[in-house]
């Protein structure tokens, strides 16, 4: 039966189930148990065939692991897709506008829409890109919004991704794991394909090129190597592109052009599509001690002959404390009512909501601002006397390092357990295309998934797992 404490997307209240997973229940009552069974058993050694892993940091256990999958779809209405697709792409757009004026002329600062200390002292602004523009006014190539639901089309956007939102690769090999195991399902639910996605993402990366390129534009991934946590990801998307994968010893700067080595010398690259994070992609420009960033790629892309994706100093636009102020930022820039709602945000670093926090921590969920992965959270409901007085200390000391906002009932689909169908929380990460032919949001997405029965954690490095993720066609 449903959890009564929250929305679940397959049943009602009454326990009827929903007319989006129908078919699918048609589908799964006439399956044998232990089949199904197999095939979960199966998905496991096929990702371990695959080499679909992921890292955990600091942990003794540190290494690569099989990230959990789980063979029962989360399913999402056409009309619900629209819903979500309108809210991310106005979202999106105003993103970019945003990162726009407060690398130019910073009219939201002059209107006084958000604090003007929020983005001086703020450690992802990056004054290197005062009065840049990238090639095509392009700053977020690729974007990924986390949501949450909690009833009939209500949605919230839990945090933005614009510096390089990971995950893609786990959609995909989701999807292509599903049509390998159960291909009858796909016969019988009209499902809307993401198998388009690397082809979708070569032309948007291929269309922002630096005005001055006029013949084929040559594209390449940049990766930070082997063990960083996306390796296989990052790997995995320059293989299904078609092109090169690169790291700092391919690369070098050659009469003003970013350059790699080939077996016929050096070659030209026009965009590149870099895993790195601002702090370590230029030792020339930013961190002098980064080991893994290509000296004067920077300089290259401030002349006006590189584009990278995304561009440097999107990193902003990912800051919680920003996110607090994007329903202000959207009305700012588009004129126009939020069509997604934020979560009701408190900023630690302000008095009154430092002291409601600390008061309330039991009901809270508290984050880094600057966090991501799960670490450095606080989720109060789940949380022992202990571990919420250690937070209280660490709010006390820095309260400009975290934001708190209240405990959501995260919806719940089902899962495979033993006992046959059983719910569990899930969020949803949708990716994002931004190139001159417009936005694009790719029907599906991530959807992470709380294994652990009542947790809210859905996080892969903190137990989660993810399942394929089905948006019906109209």
């Amino acid at each position: 039966m449903p959890d009564i404490q929250c929305f679940d997307e397959m049943w009602t209240a009454d326990g009827t189930i929903r007319h989006t997973y129908q078919n699918f229940l048609n589908w799964f009552e006439q399956e044998d148990p232990k089949r199904l069974s197999r095939k979960q058993s199966e998905t496991e050694e096929l990702f371990r065939l695959t080499g679909i892993t992921f890292n955990v940091y600091g942990r003794e256990e540190a290494e690569e692991r099989l990230i959990p999958f789980d063979i029962i779809p989360r399913i999402i209405s056409a009309r619900d897709w629209r819903k979500i697709t309108r809210g991310i792409e106005q979202r999106v757009r105003a993103i970019n506008a945003f990162l726009h004026d407060i690398y130019h002329r910073q009219e939201i600062l002059r209107a006084n829409r958000i604090p003007k200390n929020l983005i001086s002292e703020n450690a992802a602004f990056l004054p290197q890109m005062i009065g840049v523009s990238p090639p095509c006014d392009i700053y977020t190539h690729i974007v990924g919004v986390d949501l949450v639901r909690t009833d009939q089309g209500e949605f919230y956007v839990l945090e933005d991704n614009a510096r390089t939102p990971s995950g893609v690769s786990y959609m995909l090999e989701n999807r292509e794991t599903m049509l390998q195991m159960f291909p009858e399902l796909f016969s019988q639910i009209n499902v809307r394909p993401v198998q388009t996605y690397p082809i979708d993402l070569l032309r948007s990366l291929a269309s922002s090129t630096p005005s001055a390129i006029s013949s084929k534009p040559t594209v390449a991934v940049l990766t930070p190597g082997i063990y960083n946590s996306a390796y296989f990801e990052h790997s995995f998307l320059a293989d299904e592109m078609g092109i090169e994968l690169v790291e700092k010893q391919d690369l070098r700067v050659i009469d003003g052009h970013l350059a790699m080595r080939t077996i016929q010398g050096y070659k030209r690259i026009d965009v590149i599509y870099r895993r790195i994070d601002d702090e370590y992609l230029d030792p020339l420009n930013f961190n002098p001690e980064s080991q893994i960033g290509v000296t004067g790629i920077f300089d290259v892309y401030r002349a006006g002959h590189l584009t990278i994706a995304n561009a440097p100093g999107t990193g902003i636009a990912d800051d919680k404390a920003i996110y607090s102020y994007m329903p202000e930022i959207i009305k700012f820039y588009t004129g126009e009512q939020p069509l997604l709602k934020n979560v009701p945000t408190w900023r630690c670093i302000e008095k009154d909501s430092l002291s409601y926090v600390l008061d309330h921590l039991p009901e809270l969920v508290v984050k880094e601002v600057h966090g991501s992965g799960g670490y450095g959270m606080l989720i109060g409901p789940t949380s022992n006397k202990r571990e919420i007085e250690d937070f209280k200390n660490k709010l006390k000391a820095q309260p400009g390092n975290y934001i708190a906002q209240p405990t959501l009932a995260l919806s719940t689909v089902p899962i495979l357990a033993e006992s046959g169908l059983s719910p569990r929380h899930v969020d949803l990460r949708p990716f994002v295309l931004v190139s001159t032919q417009g936005i694009t949001v790719t029907p599906g997405g991530l959807t992470r998934v709380a294994l652990e029965k009542g947790s809210l954690v859905v996080n892969s490095s903190q137990g989660g797992g993810t399942k394929d993720t089905w948006v019906l066609e109209e």
